[in-house]
């Protein structure tokens, strides 16, 4: 018995420094609540633009003001439930819609066209996070069930220049937060159910391969990511009441506490890049504090 207890000791050690890291407390400010399940965060210059899962809307987000973005689909098709969104450098933008398994692009008077719904005849499950490469290749995650043994997420890419979508990666648990590295050749998946988040290496023709886990988190699901100037990966971690900040070399650096437990994404923002707005899904709000090292510019965004 003695033996057990030692060998159990020595496992909640070795658990304690794997998951040590430094608390960095800060002010969050509201900016919006009452929302609707808010995700999907997206900043172009001069609004945020954030989805309400549980809603078939998306909220402007000003410092003065919350307006209803409307969605106008203009061809024959049901408008479902957006999550993740992002700009391209033309000012449209991009939605998963989970609800009718689709990707949207939408102009700024909210009129929406189908960009891509399908592979090989086959519908997307629930898209649900997206990404531009440096050119122009969108990336995006489609999880169907939640599970650490359900080994059903794809991740796809739709061609920059054919609009030809490609099937990346297939057979993991519930591939959520997606994003791509500062030099262009990384490719970073929350993958949720395992509590992990895994790296890519990006090759010439945008296709991924040679996957490594870039680091394991303490309960929770990572859910959204973004990165900052240094190559610092921000993971809104649901149901960890947390922001964790990760190192390039894969270590936990930092655990900001949020105000609810159920943060579901990230996004840099503000004329100088170091506002980290947050959306978060117990007290459906949306969320910003001041960061000292800008966020990433994304790639084939207005911002750049």
């Amino acid at each position: 018995m003695k033996k057990i207890s030692q060998i159990f000791s020595l496992v909640l050690i070795g658990t304690s420094l794997l998951f040590s890291q430094e608390i960095l407390n800060k002010d969050f400010v509201k900016v919006a609540d009452g929302l609707s399940f808010p995700e999907g965060p997206a900043w172009n210059g001069k609004y945020l633009l954030v989805s309400n899962c549980y809603s078939n809307w998306i909220a402007m987000i000003s410092d003065s003001r919350v307006d209803t973005f409307i969605i106008k689909p203009t061809s024959p098709f049901d408008f479902g439930k957006t999550n993740g969104l992002t700009f391209d450098n033309n000012g449209f933008l991009y939605a998963c819609d989970y609800g009718e398994g689709k990707i949207l692009r939408i102009d700024y008077l909210g009129n929406t066209l189908i960009y891509a719904n399908a592979f090989d005849g086959e519908k997307f499950n629930r898209p649900n996070d997206l990404a531009f490469d440096k050119s122009g290749n969108l990336y995006f995650t489609d999880p169907k069930s939640y599970g650490n043994n359900l080994l059903d997420g794809r991740i796809f890419m739709v061609e920059n220049k054919s609009k030809k979508v490609i099937k990346l990666w297939d057979g993991l648990a519930f591939p959520n937060g997606i994003a791509v590295s500062k030099n262009g050749n990384e490719l970073f998946v929350c993958e949720s159910a395992k509590n992990r988040i895994l790296k890519f290496d990006i090759i010439a023709n945008g296709e991924i391969n040679n996957v490594k886990v870039f680091v394991d988190l303490p309960g929770g699901d990572p859910d959204g990511i973004a990165f900052d100037e240094s190559g610092n990966l921000y993971v809104a971690h649901f149901g960890g009441q947390a922001v964790y900040v990760i190192s390039p070399d894969g270590k936990i650096k930092y655990k900001i506490p949020t105000p609810g437990k159920k943060p579901s994404n990230v996004e840099f923002g503000g004329m100088d890049m170091r506002t980290l707005f947050i959306t978060e899904d117990e007290t459906n709000s949306v969320y910003k504090t001041q960061i000292e090292i800008p966020g990433l510019r994304l790639f084939n965004s207005l911002l750049n």
